[in-house]
């Protein structure tokens, strides 16, 4: 067993992106500033991004990309139940009604035939969630979304560094929400960004980002600006800092040789549990990607161990292996079972992945060695619980 704990995820920070934040406390923009527009260039230039907003976070993004789609009572969203509870409670919060399609067995992307299924005349927009990096069936969607007249958001939380038929993510036809929480594939703390060709939508967000508000902070006092300012809209306080924005600088050139690390620790745990009955490891689309491999989520065979799926993560703390929940599905939790009321059955896939699934160590500080303690842990979990 390990000696020291190996925490489920932990950021890579190197001296860049520490030079870059003190610099931006020496410098007197902490709030938003030059570095929030450099950042917000960097990331147009690596996604391929016509346009790009960056944000305090995924959920701000996602609020305001439903809010550009000015949702009326009784509009549908379809997403996706294997999701954190933003995607979901965003579209709430932005007044519509959410109906969620279940997803793929290996992959647990959302399956585009159940979308198809869920359409109705009330359907406003899809929001296909790129599970642990992976891209969702792009081309089937849009499909869908362009036969029906409806909009599509991706949730690309996990998905920054994916890439779909030779595209990165951030570069479709859509619009495209990204994360930078500590545990993803690259951080600014907190953070986001909304990614779209659409240049009406990108202005209109950018507004709401910042109370309305026709001018910024930056531009309005820095030495050739002027301190007047109108307000257009009722907006929010949605807005990414220059602190935020010195970390995302340095981790965007650094988010190839992230990803590149990741596959590496991916492939590991790919190969040593391919043997292994009681664990189902994650599936690889089939049609060209690159996949970001945000998380490493394999299912535990329950049904083969005498122990459920909450007691083979204490297990694996117990060994010194820290582990994550990505996700319990959404019609779990108590408050989206009162509000959705999904009927038993309806989502199947999901039900089995929720009751199965856990997200083991995988983050570029670590070493093969680890990734190795990890497996040897995971085997000796199920050696002491099988049936």
């Amino acid at each position: 067993m390990r000696e020291t704990f190996l925490p489920f995820s932990i950021p890579t920070i190197g001296d860049e992106e520490i030079n870059e934040v003190v610099d931006s406390l020496r410098s007197g923009w902490i709030t938003t500033g030059p570095k929030v527009k450099r950042f917000e260039e960097a990331f147009k230039s690596y996604t391929g991004a016509p346009f790009a907003v960056p944000l305090a976070s995924a959920t701000a993004g996602l609020h305001l990309a439903l809010l550009a789609l000015k949702l009326a009572p009784g509009d549908e969203v379809i997403t996706t139940p294997m999701t954190f509870a933003a995607t979901v409670t965003m579209i709430l919060q932005s007044g519509g009604t959410p109906v969620l399609a279940d997803i793929q067995p290996g992959t647990l992307n959302i399956d585009p035939e159940k979308i198809r299924a869920r359409i109705t005349p009330r359907t406003k927009a899809i929001i296909p969630v790129h599970f642990a990096g992976q891209p969702c069936d792009m081309d089937a969607i849009f499909a869908i979304a362009a036969e029906h007249g409806i909009a599509v958001i991706e949730d690309a939380a996990h998905a920054i560094g994916t890439e779909y038929k030779g595209k990165r993510i951030g570069s479709l036809n859509s619009v495209s929400v990204f994360s930078f929480h500590p545990i993803k594939n690259i951080t600014t703390g907190e953070g986001g960004m909304v990614a779209t060709a659409n240049e009406q939508m990108a202005e209109e967000i950018s507004l709401m980002k910042f109370h309305g508000m026709n001018r910024e902070a930056w531009k309005r006092y820095e030495a050739s600006g002027t301190p007047n300012y109108d307000i257009v809209l009722p907006g929010f306080k949605y807005n990414m800092m220059d602190l935020q924005a010195a970390l995302g600088l340095h981790q965007l050139d650094k988010l190839d040789g992230f990803i590149g690390k990741r596959q590496e620790l991916a492939q590991i745990y790919q190969d040593a549990f391919a043997e292994v009955p009681e664990i189902a490891t994650p599936s690889l689309v089939p049609y060209p990607h690159r996949h970001a491999w945000h998380l490493y989520t394999p299912l535990v065979r329950i049904e083969e161990l005498s122990i459920d799926r909450d007691r083979f993560m204490v297990e694996l703390k117990a060994r010194n292996i820290g582990t994550g929940l990505h996700f319990k599905a959404i019609h779990h939790h108590s408050y989206y079972q009162e509000t959705l009321r999904i009927p038993a059955g309806e989502l199947p896939v999901a039900d089995y992945a929720s009751e199965r699934i856990l997200s083991l160590p995988l983050f570029p500080l670590m070493t093969p060695d680890d990734a190795r303690d990890v497996v040897a842990a995971v085997k000796d979990v199920i050696a002491a619980n099988r049936r």
